[in-house]
């Protein structure tokens, strides 16, 4: 736990970083990584933003590292190792729907542990991470013992990402059994409720994840529709609720909105800001990213952080 209250807030992205590899080039990506750059982008309070995971000794390596260095994210905890670094395969069929093909055995899923990571882990104050980072031995073992030593009073965000088929039912369950704070999306609330035989409508769902994992803040995003925040107040207990409808924008691409939508809650929550301001400012941000192409856009200066209106 951290000693001083007024050194700035730390935030890790942990888990995978990988580049999309599409017919007319490479994009940048990975959800921690995106995670990253967008709490980079947004932060007003102060705060250090850092990638916990691991690039190949290569092209895309290097590239990977200039990208997070130009969004302002440390790269002091940034491992570099033997395998290449993680891609995804891209092919759009003729009807323009995309197909993927991750890479194996990349440098993402060889993330190691280490002592100095310790005092890391102690000094956090948030940490993303979600499913598909872990779905190698390796990386699983270090997102595991990393989270699990951080404080408890550390934001532990499992943003659980759902790609079949690098998901188990074992994986969903040790994952939110380590969290304190759960995001997913319209398909992924399903399945959380098949997983835990769960019963009911989506606020139903929700509040039956929160009391069974003792979960902070318990967040559903339904795409174009709306989004749905379960929030504990931490003086009394009592749960707070949020829906909003999605803000109207002109659709780009929706690649990132969903990690841009969790950084803010993040940040929100990191400088105590009420729940109406927080989850407002979400989906404007989440919004902007959809209006524009690719993952991480950088964020225009009206749409940072807002001045905070903190909880009573």
């Amino acid at each position: 736990m951290k000693q001083d209250q007024d050194a700035p807030k730390v935030i890790i992205g942990l888990g995978e970083i990988l580049w999309d590899i599409f017919p007319d080039g490479a994009k940048f990506g990975g959800a921690p990584a995106n995670f990253a750059c967008s709490t980079a982008g947004l932060k007003t309070i102060p705060a250090e933003v850092f990638m916990l995971s691991a690039v190949g000794n290569d092209e895309l390596g290097q590239k990977a590292t200039e990208k997070l260095e130009a969004y302002g994210v440390g790269i002091d905890w940034l491992q570099q190792n033997d395998k290449m670094t993680g891609q995804v395969n891209v092919t759009i069929d003729g009807t323009g729907s995309a197909s993927y093909e991750f890479a194996t055995d990349t440098a993402w899923d060889n993330l190691s542990w280490s002592d100095d990571l310790v005092e890391l882990a102690a000094k956090t104050d948030a940490v993303c991470w979600g499913t598909l980072g872990q779905r190698c031995q390796p990386s699983q073992r270090t997102i595991e013992e990393f989270v699990s030593r951080t404080s408890p009073d550390c934001l532990r965000v499992l943003d659980v990402n759902l790609r079949p088929p690098f998901w188990t039912q074992p994986l969903l369950k040790s994952s939110i059994q380590l969290a304190n704070a759960l995001k997913c999306n319209e398909e992924e609330l399903p399945i959380l409720s098949d997983t835990f035989d769960l019963q009911g409508d989506a606020w139903s769902i929700m509040m039956q994840l929160q009391r069974r994992f003792a979960l902070k803040l318990v967040a559903v995003t339904r795409g174009s529709q709306d989004s749905i925040l379960l929030l504990e107040d931490q003086k009394t207990g009592e749960l707070e609720r949020s829906q909003l409808p999605a803000a109207p924008t002109n659709v780009v691409d929706t690649v990132g909105a969903g990690d841009c939508f969790t950084a803010a809650i993040v940040l929100g929550l990191l400088g105590k800001m009420n729940l109406s301001d927080l989850h407002q400012w979400a989906c404007r941000v989440s919004s902007y990213v959809c209006s524009q192409a690719g993952a991480t856009p950088v964020i225009p200066k009206e749409l940072r952080q807002p001045e905070i209106r903190h909880i009573q």
